[in-house]
């Protein structure tokens, strides 16, 4: 919503002020362009300060639209006062026509905002869901803050601990227990789950590592409950969520405005790439299509964000009636089961192609952790039985290509080591992510390509 205001906004006062203010004077474009990003800026901060931009209060569009447009008016009266005694009549001509913008843009964009975030909120999305780990007193004291803070609207799914005794009840606080530490992450799969609050005294070290040891490979930020313990902290060390210390142990990879930036460029780069290659795209279809009988796409079941199954797409590169679609049996060099297309597409890796439609989708990103099938297997084990952790390289979509993938570390996985190293650098991507890393793995992908020995 901000970009959205900051695009029409500024776009929109630079044309009225040009069409609007003479231009017999020098510096009057540079004055016109200033005082619009002027104008633009000072709209949006006030409406921030305003808390405008918060997507729970758009459920209220009349009263946000209303609100937002007596800021972008009264920045309107600050242009006026600015551009007057450079322009004259002219600033009056200037404002009129921003008050016109403003009169159009906030109804739209705000009734807009308000047909997606009504329904948003009575599907609960606005409110934090969070799970406690553990069942006893420190747990009981996090819940007693959590309820007691004021104006915190939160969702407590329900509490998950190894106890089932005296020392932990069935409930607290009408919250029920739902299971063993062990099943919160097949719950945090299937369920959304925001925050993960660990309340248990701090001084049950091994406990406490065990705990974190099993939670990490979630998507989801983890906390421990600061309350109950005897070591006492700078206040700047906690963050609070209410009235309730907490101290910071796992933060997701992505969220705010890193999610929003990855997956724009994600759709942005697909889409110009899909347009760029589709006369590739048709070439590889047909020569697909002419050497055996069967489907141009291979479809196969993948892992992909936070553990959910997904469906990509692949140009086929075996015959039909010897395709594994659950890759139990590794392809290797000389594979009677590969067609000569599909050893060359599978070298150059433009069997890979069609997964720019999965990153159109939202299934797959351009750059991440590379999709793994669900039998895929590294010295007849899987994968997950291999690497300690393995699960965590799911904290963040799978991509085309990868961190992993530039070093060297592509093809066939027939030892250990070769998916020790994949996760390694799975997770070393994960750690360091930041766009100009994406946008550098993008770039060095062709060059990796090269080095094909292993792509079979």
């Amino acid at each position: 919503m901000k970009a959205a205001d900051m695009t029409v906004l500024l776009s929109g006062s630079l044309l009225t002020g040009l069409a609007s203010v003479p231009l017999a004077r020098s510096d009057a474009s540079a004055m016109i362009g200033f005082m619009a990003v002027l104008l633009s800026l000072g709209t949006v901060f006030i409406i921030r300060s305003l808390g405008l931009y918060e997507p729970r209060r758009w459920t209220r569009g009349a009263a946000v639209t209303a609100k937002s447009m007596l800021a972008a008016l009264a920045a309107g009266f600050g242009l006026f006062l600015l551009s007057r005694p450079a322009f004259g009549s002219a600033a009056q001509s200037w404002v009129l026509g921003w008050v016109a913008l403003v009169a159009v843009h906030f109804p739209v964009t705000r009734f807009a905002a308000q047909a997606w975030a009504v329904p948003a909120e009575r599907a609960g999305r606005f409110v934090p869901r969070i799970a406690i780990v553990g069942g006893g007193k420190a747990a009981e004291d996090a819940i007693t803050t959590l309820e007691g803070s004021r104006d915190l609207d939160i969702d407590i799914v329900g509490l998950f601990d190894d106890r089932f005794d005296n020392r932990s009840p069935h409930s607290i606080h009408s919250h029920a227990k739902l299971g063993k530490i062990a099943d919160l992450a097949p719950y945090a799969r299937q369920n959304r789950v925001d925050l993960i609050i660990v309340a248990i005294p701090m001084a049950a070290e091994q406990r406490l590592l065990q705990i974190l040891k099993r939670l990490w490979e979630l998507p989801v930020d983890i906390r421990i409950s600061g309350q109950s313990s005897a070591l006492k902290l700078s206040p700047r060390a906690y963050s609070h969520l209410g009235d309730l210390p907490l101290l910071s142990v796992f933060d997701r990879p992505l969220s705010g405005w890193n999610l929003f930036l990855k997956e724009s460029m994600d759709r942005l780069i697909a889409t110009l790439a899909i347009i760029a290659l589709a006369p590739v795209m048709a070439a590889v279809a047909l020569a697909v299509k002419l050497e055996s009988k069967g489907p141009v796409l291979f479809k196969q079941r993948r892992y992909g964000f936070n553990n959910e199954l997904i469906e990509v797409y692949k140009f086929r590169s075996m015959y039909t009636d010897m395709s594994d679609a659950h890759a139990s049996r590794l392809v290797t060099r000389d594979d009677p089961r590969v067609t000569r297309v599909g050893r060359i597409i599978r070298k150059t890796s433009l069997d890979e192609l069609p997964q720019l439609f999965n990153v159109l989708t939202g299934e797959l990103s351009l750059v991440g952790p590379r999709p793994h099938a669900t039998q895929a297997k590294a010295a007849d084990a899987l994968y997950e039985q291999v690497v300690e952790g393995y699960f965590a390289r799911h904290k963040v979509k799978p991509g085309i290509t990868g961190w992993a993938q530039i070093n060297g570390w592509r093809g066939e996985t027939d030892t250990h080591e070769k998916i020790e190293q994949r996760v390694k650098f799975d997770l070393d991507y994960i750690d360091r992510w930041s766009l100009a890393l994406d946008l550098a793995i993008l770039v060095k992908t062709p060059f990796a390509l090269l080095k094909s020995e292993n792509a079979y």
